[in-house]
């Protein structure tokens, strides 16, 4: 790459396109709808593109990992939104640590896999 590269932002399906866009809002992300069928949300300097469109073996093999600062930290703030309650669908899970670092899990409504996690210095 000769370029300097400015941000890489993935694109995630959704089986409820409607239901991912309140739940992404619900974790802090801020939307900006492209069209109906495409939204790309923002927190800080991470993005990701959500699409209107869901392909099973696609969705279920979709991970996304986020580093962030204190994974104990986040975690705390991931349990205060009562996510699971109100989304049937989504799963949290709680913080291991590993040999390389620490992480949490969060299933969306969809059932994509996201890593928050935070390596070891």
């Amino acid at each position: 790459m000769n370029d300097n590269p400015i941000s890489i932002r993935p694109f995630i399906g959704a089986k409820d396109f409607d239901l991912s866009r309140a739940f992404y809002a619900e974790l802090g992300f801020t939307e900006n709808r492209i069209n109906e069928l495409l939204s790309v949300f923002h927190f800080k300097g991470i993005s990701f593109y959500l699409q209107n469109a869901y392909v099973k073996d696609w969705v279920d093999n979709t991970m996304v990992f986020v580093e962030v600062e204190n994974v104990a930290a986040f975690w705390e703030n991931l349990q205060s939104l009562g996510l699971t309650e109100k989304y049937p669908q989504v799963k949290i899970v709680a913080p291991k640590s590993l040999d390389w670092g620490t992480e949490c899990f969060v299933h969306d409504p969809s059932g994509i896999l996201w890593h928050f996690g935070s390596f070891n210095n």
